[in-house]
């Protein structure tokens, strides 16, 4: 009687062993998720870690830890550069904010851009603009497709000047911020072929009877260049030196509707005047 006492007791205290040493082992074994990603940014964490901004093309704008990426020798090379399109593996904890990532595989590399100073400072704001802009954990199909057509544009044609005003305007028209380009915000008096006029602290275009003191114009160019942003791939428009100004205008003035969006002024926006 006793030695089956003994038995029972020895069971009990196996099965509960085996059931605490298989939540053990799920908790340690977490499978890592994968995605097809951007870098957005990087930053520097403790000694030998970095902090990653990225975009995932299933997951949304995620933040997590590369373990050892200050190293010298370290397992993810040139995948973490600003903008490289990669493909990530991460475990995620749903007590912790940030994710830990796993491996790093570079599919397209934009080595040409981020190797040169003027080329990087169009690929910055880009990143910085979408850190800004997208929510966390929110999948955004679209600015996932815009930003890497803007890479790949900047990277082949070795400047930023239309592909950044075209991402520009699509970040706007994008995230619902963008205003009627025929007609005057305030009294709905028609544009036509005049200039309309705008500021980083409304939201509209403005005629010329309605515009305030310090509002930049818009002339009629640049209106008529967002109509073909708006119908063409960046990839298919040809970029010609009469385009210049209108392109300009047109960057200018959808970097000042991000501006009053964010309530903020964007920090790589004047390494980009300078460049």
């Amino acid at each position: 009687m006793v030695f089956t006492l003994v038995l029972r007791v020895r069971a009990i205290r196996t099965v509960r062993c085996c059931a605490f040493d298989a939540a053990s082992a799920r908790r340690l074994l977490m499978p890592a998720r994968e995605t097809e990603a951007i870098i957005l940014k990087t930053f520097p964490l403790g000694e030998a870690d970095r902090l990653v901004s990225f975009l995932g093309r299933s997951s949304g704008r995620v933040r997590g830890v590369a373990s050892g990426a200050r190293r010298l020798k370290n397992r993810y090379g040139s995948t973490l550069e600003v903008l490289s399109h990669v493909q990530l593996w991460y475990v995620e904890k749903e007590t912790r904010e940030l994710v830990r990532i796993q491996q790093a595989e570079l599919l397209e590399s934009f080595h040409k851009a981020q190797s040169n100073y003027g080329l990087s400072t169009g690929m910055a704001v880009v990143s910085e603009i979408s850190e800004l802009v997208l929510p966390e954990h929110e999948v955004s199909e679209p600015m996932f497709r815009l930003i890497l057509l803007t890479a790949r544009e900047i990277e082949r044609t070795g400047d930023w000047a239309l592909p950044l005003s075209y991402f520009a305007f699509w970040t706007v028209r994008l995230g619902g911020w963008l205003p009627r380009f025929d007609r005057c915000a305030s009294c709905d008096t028609p544009f036509g072929s005049k200039p309309a006029f705008y500021d980083a602290h409304q939201p509209g275009l403005f005629c010329e009877k309605c515009r305030r003191p310090g509002m930049k114009p818009l002339h009629v160019e640049a209106r008529t260049l967002a109509e073909r942003f708006t119908g063409e791939r960046l990839d298919r428009i040809e970029f010609s030196a009469a385009m210049q100004p209108s392109a300009k205008e047109l960057r200018e003035a959808s970097l000042a509707w991000i501006e009053h969006h964010l309530e903020r002024r964007l920090a790589t926006r004047e390494l980009l005047e300078n460049a």
